[in-house]
């Protein structure tokens, strides 16, 4: 509820630890707010987005791949190369891709990560796909938009599941 030890004082933001992220604090703002205010709310989130504003950018959220293996995870791992990507191909940036980690045990997506030219704007879909416990068939048959850079989050997860058609990919075995 973001209280201090105080009851009537509250602390946001990076005094209240990492991730130091002005949108991470931005909701913590709102949730002392509404406390302050009087509601009973909580919020508690399970993952929260990071982007480096490189060219090309760079962002992930969830779990990566070595702290899955640090945790004893079993993981399958999709990987979107942008270079089949119609979109990528028509704006000339086509050196990115789209990675989602799957808990094989579950099959839920427990982690991703986007390489590419807006790659911040596209990986929400991916921290709502982790929050909301979706299975990488959700999110392949979710229908995205046709030539977007957001359907490589669908691909992948068609690429994890094993039913892509728009990229060649060996069966798993």
């Amino acid at each position: 509820q973001m209280r201090t030890n105080v009851p009537h004082i509250f602390a946001i933001g990076d005094i209240v630890g990492n991730p130091m992220l002005a949108h991470k604090a931005t909701h913590e703002g709102k949730l002392a707010a509404e406390v302050a205010s009087g509601e009973k709310k909580e919020w508690v989130a399970r993952v929260i987005p990071s982007v480096a504003y490189t060219n090309p950018e760079i962002a992930w959220v969830g779990v990566t791949e070595t702290e899955a293996k640090a945790k004893g995870l079993k993981v399958g791992v999709a990987k979107f190369p942008w270079a089949a990507s119609g979109r990528a191909i028509g704006i000339g940036r086509t050196e990115g891709f789209t990675k989602l980690i799957f808990d094989e045990e579950t099959h839920r997506i427990i982690g991703g990560a986007i390489v590419g030219v807006h790659a911040g704007d596209l990986l929400a879909e991916i921290g709502l796909a982790i929050e909301m416990g979706a299975e990488a068939e959700d999110i392949g048959h979710t229908i995205h938009a046709h030539p977007t850079l957001s359907e490589s989050v669908a691909m992948a997860a068609e690429i994890y599941d094993g039913t892509i058609t728009d990229l060649y990919m060996p069966k798993k075995k």
